[in-house]
């Protein structure tokens, strides 16, 4: 079996379940009648789809193999805006700071653990093994990784194991690993308070901009000073829906905006050039980020809270099944729709994600709702 290291520039997407909206100091007037932020939900997939468009659009990689053609040619007008779908992580990454603080706020450590844990691994590890399975296939191209490595793709710590990846997008997970040890070590550990919760963010935001600047691997590892800003700018809005009046919030808000737009336009941007697939703007990557602060902002402030549909806490659930499976079961379903059955791009295109919401469906329906419930509890016990 041959042995291939997937990579790809995208980010993860939030992977929690919102809780109930808490009492206290949120007003009841920016509670939804169910007490659930649903267009928050609806925000989520939308993140989902915007990573979905990139890998199947608007990037090159494994996927040229799976159109035939690189997606450039595949796409002409559109490919050029797929690529900046690559900027969803950084929308999820603002959407989990804002779940975390709210899911962690009052909770115990074994809580909160027993919470992540379990919203995480069952539809990870039926991801893995549906990944691994059908690259084995004889009829499906792609290579696999070793039966070794997989394995140790169950643990989620591959990546800092130095195995390859079964899934290119658990990249992300590892940064969302790393941010619920910061936060639970310094906010849930000791217990979250208004404080506690601006006392973090303020010493993360200082500690991530000196690692940017000493350039120290460690660090680097531990604060992630590229990921940060959206995380915390995330944490600065929850404190906002607590409090729209909160200048210290706001003032996080800000601070992340203007360090996370910064971020991104060094990561993502480069000079033109004819021999790069995707020429991002700086001004574009600006524009996405600003849109996700925006929206969740507008979220926080309760503005969006007559989009209290039932459709819209389904989409959320499939949410994390759908990033998980789309990629590389995308490819495949890419290859036989285009090239075996001779469908045109386009509605390849839809159909794909289509066929990705459904395998998503059946995960939430037959896994996550079966499986979570029994990890939750297993974990929360007190012995």
């Amino acid at each position: 079996m041959t042995k291939t290291v997937v990579t790809t520039s995208t980010t993860r997407p939030v992977t929690a379940v919102l809780p109930p909206a808490p009492s206290g100091p949120a007003p009841q007037s920016r509670k939804t009648a169910t007490g659930r932020l649903r267009a928050l939900d609806g925000l989520r997939l939308v993140a989902a789809l915007m990573v979905a468009a990139y890998h199947y659009g608007g990037r090159g990689g494994d996927v040229t193999a799976a159109w035939g053609t690189s997606p450039e040619f595949q796409f002409p007008t559109l490919h050029s805006l797929f690529a900046y779908g690559c900027l969803g992580v950084q929308v999820f990454f603002v959407i989990s700071g804002f779940v975390i603080c709210m899911s962690g706020w009052g909770r115990s450590l074994r809580s909160f653990f027993a919470s992540r844990a379990s919203r995480l691994l069952p539809a990870y590890w039926v991801a893995v093994a549906l990944v691994t399975a059908v690259f084995a296939l004889p009829a499906v191209a792609y290579a696999a990784v070793s039966p070794s490595e997989g394995l140790v793709n169950l643990t989620l710590l591959q990546q800092p194991l130095g195995a390859d990846r079964v899934l290119g997008v658990d990249w992300t997970l590892w940064v969302e690993i790393r941010f619920y040890a910061l936060f639970a070590l310094c906010v849930v550990l000791p217990g979250a308070s208004r404080q506690r919760v601006i006392l973090f963010c303020a010493c993360w935001t200082l500690a991530a901009a000196i690692t940017q600047a000493a350039d120290e691997p460690l660090l680097d590892l531990v604060l992630m000073p590229e990921h940060a800003p959206f995380f915390i700018g995330g944490i600065g809005l929850y404190l906002v829906y607590r409090n729209r009046r909160d200048a210290y919030a706001w003032g996080i808000v800000a601070v992340s905006w203007l360090t996370g737009q910064h971020a991104a336009v060094q990561s993502l941007w480069h000079p033109p050039s004819p021999d790069a697939f995707s020429n991002r703007t700086a001004f574009g990557i600006v524009l996405v980020v600003t849109l996700g602060f925006a929206l969740v902002a507008v979220i926080a402030l309760g503005w969006l809270n007559w989009a209290d549909w039932r459709w819209l806490t389904v989409a959320g659930a499939l949410t994390y099944p759908f990033y998980l499976v789309h990629e590389h079961l995308g490819w495949v379903v890419i290859e036989v729709l285009h090239q075996d059955l001779g469908i045109p791009s386009y509605a390849t295109f839809l159909l794909t994600v289509a066929a990705m919401l459904v395998l998503a469906w059946l995960l939430n329906r037959y896994v996550e709702k079966t499986l979570t419930p029994l990890l939750r509890a297993a974990l929360s016990k007190s012995h």
